[in-house]
This record gives C-alpha cells, structure tokens and sequence, in this order.
C-alpha cells in the first residue's frame, strides 16, 4: 500500500494513511427522463442518475458490497436499446437517453419483484425485518398488491440455527448475493456461497454444514447488508425478559461504547446521535437492578494489555502483540492462521472482563451469591454472543468454585446474554419507552466509571489510541504533550505510526475488516512485520460497524458514529484510563497489580486452534 507521512499536531506519534488523489474527470451529457444533463464518463447509470436527485430501486446492488446484477428491479429504458438495461453495471455513454419510469420499465420492475414473492413466506407481520425490508419498500414502492405467479418451491428449506449468533432462513432468502460478496470480498472469509443452479439455488455453507459448524466468525456483516429476514441475530430478548421478570435475580447490564452512537437511529433519532444519557435512563426503566457500562472494562482492558505489551517489549516476548477485543477476529485467527496464536494478546475482551469481575468483585462486595446474578451486555456485535458461550469464559465460576464448593451443575458463564443494538431497540419497543422524551441520566457506580480512552474503543484505532495513551506515560513517566493520537484514526483499511518511548521507535499499526486483517497476518507469518503493537477489528469501521447495528450501516454512517465518538472523548474529564479512579481502586482492593495471579484467574484466556472446515 503505497503511503504518505501525516502532517499532524506536536506530540509522541508520526503516521501514515494510504495518500488520496483527485483528478480532473471526463464528461459525458445524457438525457434522464426528457432532462438534458452533464455527468462523469465511468460512472454507472444508477450512480450518475442518483448524483442528479432520482432514485432508483435495487435489490442486489449495494453501494461498497455488492452490485451483481442479479435482481432486475433497476432496469430503465435506453432510447435505441434492444431491452431494458440494469442500471447498476450499465456505464453512461455520450448521447444517453434514459427513461427511468416508462410504463416498459414499471411493468418490468413490478414483474420482477413479484417472481420474487412468490415462493416469500408471508410472515411479515412476525418477522425481525418487518418495516425494515427491502423487499417489502420495494413492493409497496411499486404498488403492487396481488401476486399473478404461483409458488414453485414444494416444500420449505430448513433453518440453519447451528450458529450461536446468527440464524439463516434460506426461505426469505431473494438471492441477492449480497451476503456472499460481503463475506468473501469485505472479509475474505467464504464461508457462503450460492449452490445449485436455477430453481434449486440457494445460499448455503459447505456441504450445507451450518454457519456454526464451519468457518464462520459470527461477524454479522451478512445480516447487516441482507435486504430481508434471510439472515439474522439469534434473539436472546425472549431469555432476558424472563431474567428481569424473575424477583429471584439480580440482573445488571453493560453497554458497549458504541451502543451510545447507535442506538439512537433504531429508536428513530438522526444517524450518529450521541443518546448516552438516555441509554442508560432507558435501561433502568426495562427494570435492570445496575446499570453499568463496558466502557469501565475496557479501560480495565488497557490496563492489562498496555503492561502485557510493556512485559513483551521488555522480556524478549512474542512481537507483534495483537490486540484480543474482537471475538470475530479471534475466531478468524483459530480457523486460518492459528501458528500465530502466541502473538495475540491473552486478554479478555472487555465485555468478558466485566462478566467475570461483576461475579467476582462486585457480587462479593454487594454480598450477592454469584449464581443469582445475570449479566446482560448490549454489544453492537453477534459474534459476541458466540464468545460469551465459550467455554474458556467462566472465569468468576472457577474462582468460586473451591471458595464456594460449587458443583458442577453449578456452573455459569461469566456473561449470561449478548443482546444486539437491534434488540435493545426491540425491547424499549416493547416496553412502550418513549426513548427520544427521557431526561439523561447517569451510570452506576463502580463499574460505570470509565475514561475517554475507553470510549474510543467502538471506533477503528480506538483501542491502539487508548493503549499509546497509557504506555507513553507509564514508559516514560511523562505527561503526553495531546492525547489525540490522529495518525491511528480514520476508515483507511490499514493505518500505521510511530511511537517514541524514551527514544525507543515503536511501530504499531491498525486494521479494520478480516480482509486487511490478512495482509498483516502474512507479514507476520513471513517473518516481514516491522510492527511492535497491532489492533486488528473485524468490522468495517470497527465495533460502530458491528453486524447487530442498525440497518443500514454504510461508510456515510459509521463517519457519523464515529464524530459521535470522539466527541464524546472529548468531553470526558478524564481521557487516560490509568487515570480512572474506580479502576485503581479495583487493583488496590482485589487485583492488587495488572498481570497479577487474580488478574489471570480471571481476565486473561487461551485461543483453540481450529479447522478451516
């Protein structure tokens, strides 16, 4: 990747970002609908007609992702063409004439849509998507209210369910192929794909094995771009209604930092609205007995990966050190590129950090039994839903079990259940919360006190920026002149900088989306990277571009959510999670020091090397 030196405030970091260019374009003129205009040579009918203020319906096309052709429903009508032309892969030409609403072109739209209803199921009142599909807006779009064609599917396909995070119906499925591009091109993971040929086609995984039976991450980025019910979460709402429900149980919740960023467009709110204060205000009228923040952990987090770095750095450890907060990507590690194990951090991630130090700390101080406490988290995540079922995530049960003598039907895991940004929404829904009206309100203490470099967690770079906040100081023993760390911000694929620590040059580097995640897995695998400290998130954007997002998610989006998220750093009194008062007083009555007996008890794991298949 060719790479250009940042300009960038005084500070300990130089970076670099892959350098933009802008160069001047030829034109063509076209006329749309009777209108004479002047467009771009080499843009696509879609894209240049939607730059002049029309819109056009797609199905398969998806800006980024995906633009296959397959779904017939943006033809228009070209004056001297034979047929009707899909506007996502015709290029304009000089002389263009296009008639985006001809009765040609509705009739063939409409005829389109309707092929595809015809083998739909017609569960929209119960479904997860229903007023949030594509399929159904284009439908009504269309005006169509019968449909002429008789159903050719037999009998319906069977569910995948083997994932512990996601959930295919093959049978909403409108073979966009969306889901697949998203997979192999955006993750370079390929775990689906369409089998069989016309009638019998389908999107289906390996010898239709499962998504949890072969190398799935969880990464949810299908669900996140499937126009229908096709792909989703599995919902675990059902589960935590019963919990709060339950007088037996002390239910508490934690929330991801980038919840703050998202929940506010599925309640309705403008994309990227900062709703932290109603977050939280909403959660405790769900009824949760605590209301505390992932954010507190994630700086627990920093804590004791910024001194397991400084131990690599100082003792000959494994270098690079990967960061270890993005479950999606440590299951892509184990399934492709397990000989590099060693390198990735053995922390916890911060959401299992807080299960295992709720059931612990916080239990035995407020004198709860461990086992009548639930611990919910809301994550903008499905893979986290997988990696709170692991079984190396039962950290509180083992520290309990000899002080207790817990058996093992006693055995918990350490969170109880991942809840999407989606289904938090669903549930505020359901409870008849009127979230935009709700006065702001504060986190409980102790686990809801957290810094500015925790909340930057949810955004790319954010973990990097958060840890070369505190190893500077703890290093050098001197205050950073800006805690700004520009060079590792952005939605560039691979960003990397230079740190000084006390005249050490420390290269480090940051990467969003598997894809990229591979080029620096096999510089290391080569024995090429020049890089001490790298972060590594799965999705594009990192978590504020997580699979249990609000639909949609796009680039224009995950920039608004990150503003959101700096901004909310900024405003923090404390930026430096080594500053965090909670967290120090956490170490000084129960982990006594980072990397201690009781912090690896409890806050560090081990990674299983898996199979491709």
């Amino acid at each position: 990747m060719e790479q250009t030196t940042l300009k960038k405030q005084e500070g300990p970091v130089t970076g670099t970002v892959a350098p933009s260019t802008t160069k001047g374009a030829a034109t063509c003129s076209i006329t749309v609908n009777g209108k004479s205009y002047t467009v771009p040579k080499g843009k696509t009918i879609l894209e240049a007609v939607s730059a002049l203020g029309y819109s056009i319906p797609t199905l398969c096309h998806l800006p980024e992702v995906c633009s296959n052709a397959s779904c017939g429903v943006c033809v228009v009508e070209v004056k001297g063409a034979k047929s009707l032309l899909r506007s996502c892969v015709t290029k304009v030409t000089d002389g263009m004439d296009i008639h985006l609403a001809s009765p040609r072109v509705l009739t063939a739209r409409r005829t389109n849509v309707e092929l595809l209803l015809a083998n739909h199921p017609k569960d929209c009142l119960s479904c997860l998507r229903n007023q949030n599909c594509e399929l159904q807006s284009i439908a009504s779009l269309l005006g169509i209210e019968s449909i002429r064609f008789a159903q050719t599917r037999k009998r319906p396909l069977s569910l995948d369910t083997t994932s512990e995070a996601l959930v295919r119906d093959p049978n909403k499925c409108i073979l966009c192929g969306r889901c697949v591009a998203v997979c192999s091109e955006i993750q370079g993971v390929n775990v689906i794909d369409i089998m069989g040929r016309g009638s019998k086609s389908q999107v289906a995984t390996f010898f239709f094995k499962g998504l949890g039976n072969v190398a799935c991450t969880n990464c949810g980025q299908c669900a996140l771009v499937c126009p229908t019910a096709a792909i989703v979460e599995k919902d675990h709402t059902g589960e935590v209604w019963k919990a709060l429900q339950d007088p037996k149980k002390v239910v508490v919740v934690q929330t991801a930092p980038a919840i703050r960023v998202g929940l506010g467009e599925a309640m309705g709110m403008e994309w990227g609205a900062l709703v932290t204060g109603k977050m939280v205000a909403a959660l405790r009228r769900l009824g949760f007995s605590k209301v505390f923040d992932t954010q507190f952990t994630a700086d627990l987090t920093i804590m004791e990966e910024g001194h397991e770095l400084i131990q690599r750095l100082t003792t000959g450890g494994k270098l690079p050190m990967i960061t270890s907060c993005s479950p999606g990507w440590i299951k892509f590690i184990e399934h492709f590129y397990p000989k590099s194990l060693d390198h990735v951090s053995t922390c916890k991630s911060p959401q299992q950090m807080f299960g295992a130090v709720a059931k612990t700390y916080y239990a035995e101080k407020m004198g709860i039994d461990p086992r009548d406490m639930v611990v919910v988290s809301i994550m903008p995540c499905t893979a986290k839903k997988y990696e709170a079922k692991r079984p190396e995530m039962m950290g509180a049960f083992h520290y309990w079990q000899a002080r207790l003598n817990l058996l093992e039907k006693d055995k918990f895991y350490d969170v109880d259940y991942a809840l999407t940004t989606r289904e938090l929404a669903r549930m505020l829904k359901q409870a008849s919360i009127k979230f935009d009206a709700l006065e702001e309100e504060e986190f409980d203490d102790p686990l809801g006190r957290s810094t500015g470099a925790a909340v930057i967690f949810g955004a790319t770079g954010g973990v990097m920026e958060a840890a070369l906040r505190t190893a500077y100081e703890v290093v050098t023993k001197k205050h950073l002149p800006s805690v700004d760390f520009e060079a590792v911000r952005g939605l560039d694929g691979i960003k990397s900088a230079e740190v000084d620590l006390n005249g050490t040059k420390l290269k480090v580097a940051v990467a969003h989306t598997l894809k990229n995640a591979r080029v620096l897995l096999e510089q290391i695998e080569k024995g090429e990277s020049p890089y001490a400290f790298i972060e590594i998130m799965t999705c594009p954007g990192g978590c504020l571009g997580g699979g249990g997002q609000p639909i949609p998610t796009n680039t224009e989006i995950r920039k608004k959510r990150a503003e959101s998220i700096y901004r909310e750093d900024s405003r923090k009194g404390i930026r430096k999670s080594h500053e965090n008062p909670a967290i120090q007083q956490l170490y000084k009555e129960f982990l006594k020091e980072p990397l201690s007996h009781v912090s690896h008890e409890l806050l560090h794991t081990h990674y299983t090397e898996r199979g491709v298949y």
